[in-house]
């Protein structure tokens, strides 16, 4: 292949599940007939946040795009196997509507959850406040002595299939004509307020009517090279499997008895996972991690998980480890909130960062809607004009307060 000869409509780098989504969308979508390649590094996806992830989907955020963001991704999961079928049936993500609960303990964290509440419950999400006494009353496996409020979602949230999303959306746009390459961006060309093209690791340039930055945890260094800043960083997330000498698991009095995905006040969390659990629990010193660092912290288990746990339930206070491994988070350290759409100084680079541990769960809609920015020169179904760079630059934020 001679340098310089392929000209691609849209270049996306990165292929884990934000990268796929665009992929699928831009193909799928019959006003688009460019071409599209997505640049992967990682093809295994050994590395990505998506296959490292705890694959759960959650209604409850602080403000009403991130509330959208989910129902519409909870009903692309729900309709997931006819949507992405090729030849047979696509991947069924065996999503388990176990819900989230939040509990708080401080008059803050209680105002919080009632605030959060309102703009819930307007965008029309399933989602209800406890006292003590109705959380007791549904979990009876939980302390509650210290409880101020819950917030419980009836429906619409849970955990799925992370690989299954990324395997759908990827296969899908493969089907419907998009080109994946092993390979790794190293420069990117930019000129007169355009990028031009590519230079990949194996020498090749490609030159780019559009590029879109979906490169997950190492946005920034994406970014930079194309002369922009970005303030998304890698924060290390260790996620633990465990079992319990005496599962809590089919104690609750609601929901045929599953229990949901528990986030204590403390901010760890843990949810059933098959016949065993999974949780984790925010470092304490959550500082940007290398990018290539993925040692778990395996300490966090008994110094900040277990006892928090165990302090909830006396269910949780035998616990054995199966396994732990650790991933990342792409933290926009500006405001916990993703980053999408255009950048003022090059109009053909698109965002699709920063999400802060919530891109597997957001993919569908910011899929859908970077391909619109694309197609249509602005977003139609769900306007996500907020998460733009602009307030970055302008220094605004927009900013989402319920981070796990």
């Amino acid at each position: 292949m001679n340098n310089m000869r392929d000209l691609y409509d849209v270049v996306i780098i990165g292929g884990a599940v934000i990268g796929s989504s665009v992929a699928y969308y831009l193909s799928a979508n019959t006003d688009f007939n460019g071409r599209v390649l997505v640049v992967e590094k990682d093809p295994s996806y050994r590395f990505a946040s998506t296959t490292l992830s705890a694959a759960s989907l959650r209604v409850q955020f602080s403000n009403e795009m991130n509330v959208r963001i989910s129902q519409y991704g909870a009903d692309v999961i729900r309709r997931f196997a006819d949507q992405m079928a090729v030849e047979t049936d696509g991947p069924d993500l065996h999503f388990h509507e176990g819900g989230y609960l939040f509990l708080a303990n401080t008059r803050e964290q209680a105002e919080t959850l009632r605030a959060n509440h309102d703009i819930q419950r307007a965008c029309g999400a399933d989602v209800v406040l406890w006292d003590a006494q109705a959380l007791s009353a549904a979990f009876p496996h939980l302390r509650v002595d210290d409880i101020i409020l819950a917030s419980y979602g009836r429906s619409g949230e849970g955990w799925f299939d992370n690989s299954g999303l990324l395997t759908g959306f990827r296969n899908k746009a493969l089907s419907q004509g998009a080109e994946y390459r092993a390979d790794e961006v190293v420069a990117i060309t930019p000129e007169a307020g355009r990028v031009t093209s590519v230079t990949l690791k194996s020498g090749e340039t490609v030159r780019a009517g559009t590029v879109v930055n979906a490169s997950g945890p190492r946005a920034a260094l994406t970014a930079r090279m194309a002369g922009l800043d970005l303030p998304v960083e890698p924060r290390k997330r260790t996620t633990f499997v465990f079992d319990c000498a005496t599962s809590p698991e089919g104690s609750a009095t609601i929901n045929g008895g599953r229990l949901p995905l528990m986030v204590d006040p403390s901010g760890a969390y843990c949810r059933p996972d098959g016949r065993f659990f999974l949780g984790a629990a925010v470092p304490e010193m959550d500082a940007a991690a290398d990018w290539d660092d993925f040692e778990p912290n395996a300490h966090e288990f008994e110094d900040r998980l277990w006892p928090a746990l165990a302090a909830r339930s006396e269910y949780f206070e035998a616990l054995k480890v199966k396994a732990h491994w650790a991933g990342h988070y792409a933290v926009n350290v500006t405001d916990h909130n993703m980053v999408v759409g255009r950048h003022p100084a090059l109009e053909n680079f698109i965002f699709a960062n920063g999400f802060s541990g919530h891109g597997l769960q957001q993919s569908p809609a910011v899929g859908r809607g970077v391909s619109e920015l694309i197609v249509y020169g602005g977003f139609r179904s769900l306007d996500l004009s907020a998460a733009g760079v602009e307030r970055i630059l302008e220094n605004r934020t927009f900013r989402e307060t319920s981070v796990i």
